[in-house]
């Protein structure tokens, strides 16, 4: 069984505007609202594989219960702990530059948390978990840390997608996976990064040392490179107009997922994660599994 928390989800309220001018009534062109969060959106891109997951993680308020209504809608199942306040909304707007404010998260408490805790005693060896997201101001860095050191006892695979301090204390519990983009790579060693290569040279820290068995780095354009204890990969990614740069990077992740509960080759996993992540960035939703399948012959891969 898959499962995936999101700590922090919210309502994402997506606005196109044609021409933004600060300080004046602009009129969007087109406008819609969407379950948001890093793990909503893996296991959103699972269904649409034909994948069956759970979501786990904290709603609040009406904003919280849109999105339990839109999932009931998927078919995707969800055991959200409800807490005081209201699920935050984030506003993306969709102009000449992409421009994001998000809101803040509702108040959790101590006994959230526990409920939480309690929840995952449910998961058993060979499940995997998804810890995605940013983690609110309001709980603990360590988080996530303390919730794959819960789980790795029972056998379960877990794998993190986030950045700061609670990517840094999670890969001390040592989890199977990390996703960082190059921003959260930079950030994770303070130093910068030119190109795959170089990212490739930080990556081989964390699996060297033991932390992490696996890095799959996300550079957008410039491509993408997976780090194993074995080899590092890197891949070109497909040719193609950038619609939607929302869900690319958690597609990579429900694609490399996917793919490898369906044959463990590490390569066709990582190869398939590419083409999901371009599918997404394509499309002006989620990939669908034949987008993603029309553009894996597209991404090249060589043995670093």
């Amino acid at each position: 069984m898959i499962y995936t928390i999101t700590l922090n989800p919210s309502v994402d309220y997506l606005l196109e505007v044609e021409q933004f001018s600060l300080g004046k009534t602009n009129r969007a062109e087109a406008q819609k609202m969407v379950p948001g969060g890093k793990g909503i959106n893996v296991s959103r891109v699972l269904k649409r594989f034909g994948t069956y997951s759970e979501v786990l993680g904290f709603t609040a308020g009406f904003t919280g219960s849109f999105i339990k209504d839109e999932l009931n809608k998927e078919g995707i199942i969800h055991r959200f702990i409800d807490t005081e306040g209201q699920t935050r909304i984030n506003v993306k707007l969709q102009t000449d530059m992409e421009t994001e404010i998000n809101g803040k998260a509702p108040e959790i408490l101590d006994y959230h948390v526990d409920k939480l805790m309690k929840q995952l005693d449910m998961l058993a060896s060979g499940d995997v978990l998804v810890l995605s997201g940013s983690v609110p101001s309001i709980l603990s860095t360590e988080i996530y840390k303390i919730i794959i050191d819960q789980v790795k006892q029972r056998g379960v695979v877990t794998f993190v997608d986030t950045s700061g301090l609670p990517l840094k204390a999670a890969i001390e519990a040592k989890p199977f996976l990390i996703k960082p983009n190059q921003h959260e790579l930079e950030e994770l060693y303070e130093e910068s990064i030119s190109d795959l290569k170089s990212a490739v040279k930080l990556a081989k820290k964390t699996v060297d040392a033991g932390e992490v068995q696996n890095v799959l780095i996300s550079m957008a354009g410039e491509g993408a490179a997976l780090v194993t204890k074995e080899n590092s990969f890197l891949a070109t990614v497909p040719q193609g107009i950038v619609k939607n740069s929302v869900g690319a990077g958690d597609s990579m992740v429900a694609g490399f997922l996917f793919a490898y509960m369906q044959s463990t080759e590490i390569e066709e996993a990582f190869r398939f994660s590419v083409a999901a992540g371009s599918a997404t960035a394509f499309s002006e939703d989620f990939c669908s599994l034949n987008q993603v399948q029309s553009l894996i012959k597209e991404v090249s891969i060589e043995t670093n």
